[in-house]
């Protein structure tokens, strides 16, 4: 009888320790079933910003005429597709930005989760501004089983992202916590701060029209919060020149990075003022860097009356040829992500000063950003006839004298800034009565199938009418259509 009790009892033992190790004896030590905010953070940051360098290559320089198309001229022909590559790159950086974010809660880590809202706010912004609604108060929720959000209206996503903003700046205002992974700003809080604050006020401008407390909003936020204040703020990713984090653009083939070349447009602008950031957009086709460098622009648009023989390749940044001169040799870094950078935001305070909203002078805040870009691209005076930038600012043409000059300004200095050469030539557009006639230094793209009309948005991806179809429909039934040419909240 006693053996028997000792039997059952180490039976017992066995049985209650096999049921209660059975779940770590199938876990695998190697494999973490969380994953760190410093894991996720870089990946959300290189993805969302390779991303915008991606779009601004393909779609947004050459929307804005900045560059232009030698081949797949769809872009220039205003003859538009979904450009799905960034829908879905957007969409799959903001997985990982919204799980920062919701670490950075969870540990009571305010720097990270200001910093994760801001991210989050400007991957939301892209993708409103190019397709209009969007998924977005439910998006992200596939942990909760809604594969199929709703398309939220762009009013409110523009209100929510406004909010979400304002609550990021008061997160990183005397913040605690270390903003870990952080391979666009280094963690410094006080950056991430000034991102926030100056990205509302370029949404307050993009908005401008529909909102109508948005100079008073804009004013509030440049008297009372910190902004960007010179190039040190520039909030640029830059490369380590080895994967993953290199310039986007330097694995293309050879012939892929050509079918782009600086676009007549800009380059009658930049030759026109003598402007050294000629040098800077464009390789000479010469490759002579120093003394008599020559350019030939390629027009925008299709067909034979639309010339682009000859055209000058992009800069020596963005592309290292095998037998021709690198950004290295003439002592330039290699270019950077650019997500939002100073310059912009001096050109958006000489607007909202010449509109009223802001006291300063305009003449201020202009020269100062025409000087931040040229400061950012490391000009070369010497080589265009100019002792420095107060002469080539007194004698070159570019000196202030109507709103026109800083959308021509401001449209130079966007140069690879993501899409947002597009949203500011749309947003001018829709301002001149949908028409390029208020718009000096530019005109419609020739030869185009869209009737001189710039296209207004990006359709959205076919893949949504399989996969997420009621809200789909929806979302096109309120725009008339998934049409290029559809008025968003933000044209109308």
């Amino acid at each position: 009888m006693l053996k028997s009790n000792i039997f059952l009892f180490l039976v017992g033992v066995l049985v209650f320790t096999s049921c209660e190790s059975f779940e770590d004896f199938n876990k695998n030590p190697n494999e973490p079933t969380e994953v760190s905010a410093a894991v996720l953070f870089p990946g959300a940051i290189r993805k969302s910003v390779n991303t915008n360098v991606d779009a601004a290559f393909l779609v947004g320089n050459n929307a804005a005429q900045l560059s232009a198309k030698i081949l797949r001229l769809e872009v220039d022909a205003y003859n538009w597709n979904a450009f799905p590559t960034y829908w879905e790159g957007w969409y799959e950086s903001l997985t990982d930005a919204i799980a920062v974010e919701q670490q950075a809660a969870d540990q009571g880590n305010e720097n990270l989760q200001g910093a994760a809202i801001t991210l989050r706010s400007w991957i939301y912004a892209n993708l409103t501004n190019a397709y209009g609604a969007i998924p977005y108060s439910e998006a992200i929720a596939g942990a909760t089983d809604n594969f199929t959000p709703v398309y939220d209206d762009q009013a409110a996503i523009y209100t929510s992202l406004l909010a979400e903003l304002e609550r990021a700046n008061a997160l990183l205002t005397n913040g605690t916590g270390e903003i870990n992974g952080d391979i666009l700003l280094d963690g410094d809080a006080e950056k991430w701060r000034k991102f926030a604050n100056s990205l509302r006020l370029r949404l307050l401008m993009l908005a401008s029209e529909q909102l109508p407390d948005a100079g008073t909003e804009f004013a509030s936020i440049v008297n009372n919060e910190d902004i960007m204040t010179s190039n040190a703020d520039d909030v640029v990713l830059t490369y380590t020149g080895s994967f993953p984090n290199e310039f986007p653009l330097l694995p293309l083939k050879t012939g892929d990075f050509d079918a782009l070349a600086i676009s007549e447009t800009s380059l009658e602008v930049l030759r026109g003022n003598n402007d050294p950031r000629i040098l800077r957009y464009a390789r000479p086709n010469n490759e002579d860097f120093t003394n008599s460098p020559e350019f030939i622009g390629a027009v925008n648009g299709l067909g034979q009356d639309c010339p682009k023989s000859g055209a000058s390749r992009l800069g020596v940044q963005y592309y290292n040829y095998p037998d021709l001169t690198d950004a290295a040799s003439l002592g330039l870094p290699m270019a950077e992500g650019l997500v939002m950078t100073y310059p912009e935001v001096a050109f958006l305070l000489a607007e909202a000063s010449e509109k009223g909203w802001i006291n300063g002078s305009t003449e201020d805040y202009y020269r100062a950003g025409v000087q931040a870009s040229h400061d950012y691209y490391q000009v070369d005076y010497a080589t265009f006839g100019w002792e420095d930038f107060t002469d080539f600012y007194n004698n070159s043409g570019v000196a202030f004298a109507t709103t026109t000059d800083i959308w021509e300004q401001k449209w130079l200095a966007l140069f690879f800034v993501g899409l947002e050469p597009y949203f500011e030539v749309r947003r001018w557009y829709v301002a001149s009565g949908n028409s390029f006639a208020g718009i000096p230094f530019m005109a419609a793209s020739c030869g185009n199938l869209n009737d001189d009309e710039l296209p207004l948005r990006f359709p959205y991806p076919g893949e949504e009418q399989s996969l997420n179809n009621e809200n789909y429909q929806n979302a096109i039934d309120a725009l008339g259509g998934n049409s290029q040419n559809g008025k968003m909240w933000l044209v109308e």
